[in-house]
């Protein structure tokens, strides 16, 4: 998995080395410290090196990591500067533990159910807390955003919705009340960063914005540690 986000990356800052030139601090291909060449290789051997090393974990497994670049290439390629932008999010971030669970057991346990669609949720909501980041410098350039159809109030609305409906399906289908302590507070907890982040993101400044962005990833990745440990079967 590191080796495909390794070529997902290049390829996204291969596709936006124009847009980066002159942009401070200097990202490494319009700077010239990166060949374009030297980026190219690294997508290849990433790619490569990726998918080769999750062979031996089996068909589905190797499957799953070429559906991650996939969806890694196609957000680079297709989505970013769209409307579109949150939906690769949407469908790749719930492949990362799928893959990783592959990987190691073979097969999916049941919860997975219940996880994917948080997941999902979560990860939409996630995108278009990204996108508002970058609201008004995408206004200028003229880049098409789901924060820049949507606008700033529907876009934070979206946002809510989104991460208050992936916290619904795990209450609803869970019951995480009833769960021993430490995760029950993992998810609480993570829960209250990603609602910190969302109320800070209300804020009008971009500044602001990417502060609530951080901190509902921070949130977010809290909860679902929470999550998975508390639907994990218990002897």
């Amino acid at each position: 998995m590191t080796m495909l986000q390794f070529a997902i990356g290049a390829l996204n800052d291969i596709v936006d080395a124009p847009a980066d030139a002159g942009r401070i601090p200097p990202k490494p291909i319009p700077a010239g410290d990166v060949p374009p060449g030297m980026a190219r290789g690294v997508v290849a051997i990433g790619a490569g090196a990726g998918l080769l090393l999750a062979a031996p974990s089996g068909p589905a497994t190797f499957a799953v990591g070429a559906v991650v670049l996939a969806v890694g290439g196609a957000y680079d390629l297709f989505a970013k500067g769209t409307p579109w932008s949150w939906l690769p999010f949407a469908v790749g971030i719930p492949l990362l533990p799928v893959y990783g669970w592959l990987g190691v057991t073979g097969s999916l346990p049941g919860f997975f159910i219940i996880l994917v669609p948080m997941a999902m949720l979560a990860g939409a909501g996630l995108a278009v807390a990204n996108a508002r980041v970058d609201l008004e410098t995408d206004r200028a350039a003229g880049t098409r955003s789901v924060a820049t159809a949507l606008g700033a109030g529907r876009s934070w609305w979206a946002g809510l919705a989104l991460m208050a409906a992936a916290t619904a399906v795990g209450v609803a289908s869970a019951d995480p009340l009833a769960w021993p302590v430490l995760p029950a507070a993992l998810v609480l907890a993570g829960t209250l960063v990603v609602l910190a982040g969302v109320i800070v993101g209300r804020g009008h400044g971009a500044a602001a914005r990417r502060r609530a962005w951080e901190a509902q990833a921070v949130g977010a990745a809290i909860a679902a540690t929470g999550w998975v440990a508390g639907l994990f079967p218990r002897p």
